[in-house]
């Protein structure tokens, strides 16, 4: 696929995505349209923030080396484990290899059911910080990347923004 065919792709795939309620969103299944590794976590995840009235991220070679390097040391043990570096950070395990860019993002945007607007809280017990940081309004940047774990550990993926978000008593948007 040609680099304009993948950027009318995507326009495509943002135009349809305008009608989407915010309190349905959905994610495109960006794996059937042929796009690069970036644009399978980048494409899903502007979805969730274009039905949020929120500003695209843009990808960012800067984060995705940051994202790339961390994934490379839990390449031995899988370990879902933060890197607790200056960004904002999103990881995700899944045992197995095929795993993908799609499937991490759904599991982020999952925890949207968990989230209080109002209260600007989640749910008693659950965990809704994934998907805030992918909404966060003021984060601008993103980079991300997925490592196959040695001896069938199963596959790790993060993506890193910046600035970050989740402040608390702050809300997403």
């Amino acid at each position: 696929m040609s680099k304009l065919q993948s950027t009318i792709t995507i326009t495509t795939i943002f135009l349809l995505l305008t009608t989407i309620s915010a309190s349905k969103p959905r994610l495109p299944n960006v794996a059937r349209y042929g796009l690069s590794q970036a644009d399978q976590f980048l494409v899903p995840q502007n979805a969730v923030r274009a039905a949020l009235r929120v500003s695209p991220l843009v990808w960012d070679r800067r984060l995705k080396g940051y994202a790339q390097w961390y994934a490379n040391q839990r390449r031995y043990d899988c370990a879902l484990v933060h890197s607790n570096g200056p960004y904002g950070e999103n990881i995700f395990w899944g045992s197995g290899t095929g795993w993908t860019p799609l499937q991490a993002v759904s599991a982020w945007v999952d925890e949207r059911k968990w989230y209080r607007y109002v209260s600007n809280s989640c749910a008693g017990g659950q965990v809704c910080g994934h998907y805030t940081q992918i909404v966060w309004r003021e984060t601008r940047r993103i980079g991300c990347a997925r490592v196959t774990c040695v001896d069938g550990k199963g596959v790790f993926m993060i993506c890193n923004y910046d600035p970050p978000g989740n402040y608390y008593g702050e809300k997403p948007y």
